[in-house]
């Protein structure tokens, strides 16, 4: 038994496809138009922003010439010779001594209440010793029991310059131990009578010896 297959009459034989957007791209193409391009941005150069930052600015015609002032000459500075080969050349033979006010073991003080140059003229001997002490060879508990009964004679008789020998000290272990002992005993007990104090001229016991000044009222 044979079957049929019954056509529809709506369905054409020929085979066909369903393409609803085949025109699209047409109608887009003939109705639509191009997007505008962006203008490229021009790079200005460095005199060209200049020009245009300046473009407001007026000139001043009084600064067209700045004057400058003239630089002070410089004179130079004297070449000082140095001579301290050829001084020490001449205190090793001899031939000149040493300014014992520039050694470490000058010592001088002068009272607030007078001039200050009063110790320069006492170191250069410019005032007569009236009377003077050697403390050598005793102990500092000696000297001072001598030295004590000695100043307070000198200010009794009032005596106005007068003379410590002491020594150097040199064989001392430490430091001068009378020195230093004197500058005590003239900062203490004794300042209220003292003037002034200085190292001796060198003719006079040096190093080794303090001249004293004492109020005489």
């Amino acid at each position: 038994m044979k079957t049929h297959t019954k056509k529809s009459p709506h369905i054409n034989s020929i085979e066909w496809s369903y393409t609803p957007f085949k025109d699209l791209k047409d109608i887009f193409k003939n109705n639509i138009s191009p997007a505008p391009q962006k203008e490229s941005m021009k790079i200005k150069t460095d005199q060209e922003i200049f020009s245009e930052a300046m473009a407001d600015v007026k000139e001043i015609k009084e600064f067209r010439k700045i004057p400058s002032k003239i630089p002070p000459k410089i004179k130079p500075l004297p070449v000082t010779k140095d001579d301290s080969i050829e001084i020490l050349r001449q205190i090793v033979q001899g031939e000149g001594k040493i300014r014992l006010s520039d050694t470490g073991e000058y010592i001088e003080w002068v009272s607030p209440h007078i001039r200050k140059d009063i110790a320069r003229k006492l170191h250069e001997g410019s005032f007569s010793v009236q009377d003077h002490i050697d403390l050598h060879g005793m102990t500092l508990l000696e000297a001072e029991e001598v030295f004590s009964d000695f100043f307070r004679e000198a200010v009794k008789k009032r005596l106005f310059c007068i003379k410590v020998i002491h020594g150097r000290g040199l064989r001392s272990p430490q430091r001068p131990v009378l020195k230093e002992a004197l500058k005590r005993w003239l900062h203490g007990t004794f300042r209220k009578s003292v003037l002034a104090y200085s190292t001796a001229k060198d003719c006079d016991g040096g190093l080794g010896a303090t001249y004293i000044i004492l109020k005489t009222k």
